[in-house]
C-alpha cells in the first residue's frame, strides 16, 4: 500500500467516525439516545456500552451526557483522581467523563475534554452549562494532535476512543508528551486476544463500532512501552462471548453466523494503566560536579 493510499484510508476512517458520532449527538439533542445509552436500563442492550455508570453517577450529570455516551467502560470510576489535578479526556463526546472528573478534582483542579466532532462539542458545552461547572473546558481537535502544552496534565483518561484511531502510536506519543512527569494514563478501551479476523478489519463501519480498530492486548502494551510509558497494566473488565458478538456485529455488513464461533472470548473491554516516568534528579558524583 502506498503512502497516499494509507493517508486516504486514515482520512476515510476519520470521516466515518466523525459522521457517525455527529449523528449520535444530534439524536440525543432531538430527544433520543446515541444508542446505546450508558446508564443501566438505557434500553439498547449493547454489550459494550450498556450499564457502565451507576445510579449515583447518573444523578451528578445532565441526562443528555449519559445518553450520548458511547464508551466501553467507566474510567472515572477506575482512575485515581485527586483534588487539584488536571485531567484530559481523549475523545470526550457528550462530556460524561469530563463532568464526572471535574467533580472529582474539585474547584482547584480542571478537566479538559478533546473531541473532533462539532455536534458532540456543542452537546458537551450544553451539558457543561446544565451541570454548572466552572472547571471544565472542551477543546476541538484530534487525539493524534493534542492542543495542549508539554507536561501540562496529571491524568489522561479516554473511553473507547483510542481504538478508533488509525494512528495509535501517534496518539500514545501525544499522550506521553502532555502528561507531567509521574502523570498517569488511565483509559478504558476495547482490545483483542490473539490475531484479529481480517474480515473485521476490512469493515470501516466496524471501526465506529469499537471492533476493527482494537489492538491485540500485547501489542497495546508494546506501543505504550515504545511511547515511553512504564508500569503498564491491562485489566479486563468485560469479556464478550459469541452471543455478544452477534449483537454488535449485526448491521455491520458482516456474516455473523460465519464469524461468531471464531470470536468467542477474543474481544474485551479493558482498563489500561500506565505511568510517565518521573524526572530523575541528578546525583552528586564528587566535588567537580557539585560546585
Amino acid at each position: 500500500m502506498s503512502t497516499t493510499e494509507m493517508k486516504d484510508g486514515v482520512r476515510d476512517i476519520k470521516e466515518v467516525v466523525k459522521q457517525k458520532y455527529g449523528e449520535a449527538a444530534l439524536r440525543v439533542k432531538s430527544g433520543g439516545s446515541s444508542c446505546c445509552g450508558a446508564f443501566s436500563g438505557g434500553g439498547c442492550g449493547d454489550p459494550i456500552t450498556s450499564n457502565l455508570y451507576d445510579a449515583l453517577e447518573a444523578t451528578q450529570i445532565p441526562e443528555e451526557a449519559l445518553l450520548a455516551s458511547l464508551g466501553c467502560g467507566n474510567p472515572t470510576a477506575l482512575a485515581q483522581l485527586n483534588p487539584g489535578e488536571i485531567v484530559l479526556d481523549l475523545g470526550s463526546g457528550g462530556g460524561i467523563d469530563v463532568l464526572l472528573s471535574a467533580k472529582r478534582v474539585g474547584p482547584t483542579g480542571k478537566a479538559y475534554g478533546l473531541d473532533m466532532t462539532d455536534e458532540m462539542l456543542a452537546l458537551a458545552n450544553e451539558n457543561k452549562r446544565k451541570a454548572g461547572l466552572d472547571n471544565v473546558e472542551f477543546l476541538k481537535g484530534e487525539i493524534e494532535h493534542i492542543p495542549l502544552p508539554d507536561n501540562s496534565v496529571d491524568v489522561i483518561i479516554s473511553n473507547c476512543v483510542i481504538n478508533l484511531s488509525a494512528d495509535k502510536d501517534r496518539v500514545l506519543r501525544q499522550a506521553f508528551r502532555v502528561l507531567k512527569p509521574g502523570g498517569r494514563f488511565a483509559v478504558s478501551d476495547v482490545v483483542t486476544r490473539g490475531e484479529m479476523l481480517p474480515e473485521l478489519r476490512q469493515s470501516v463501519l466496524a471501526w465506529v463500532g469499537c471492533i476493527a480498530g482494537a489492538l491485540e492486548e500485547n501489542e497495546y502494551r508494546g506501543k505504550l512501552g515504545a511511547a515511553g510509558f512504564e508500569q503498564i497494566d491491562l485489566e479486563p473488565t468485560r469479556i464478550y462471548c459469541t452471543e455478544d458478538a452477534r449483537e454488535f456485529l449485526t448491521g455491520q455488513g458482516i456474516d455473523v453466523d460465519a464469524l461468531a464461533p471464531q470470536v468467542d472470548g477474543k474481544f474485551m473491554s479493558a482498563f489500561v494503566r500506565a505511568v510517565k516516568p518521573k524526572l530523575q534528579q541528578q546525583t552528586c558524583c564528587g566535588p567537580t560536579c557539585c560546585g
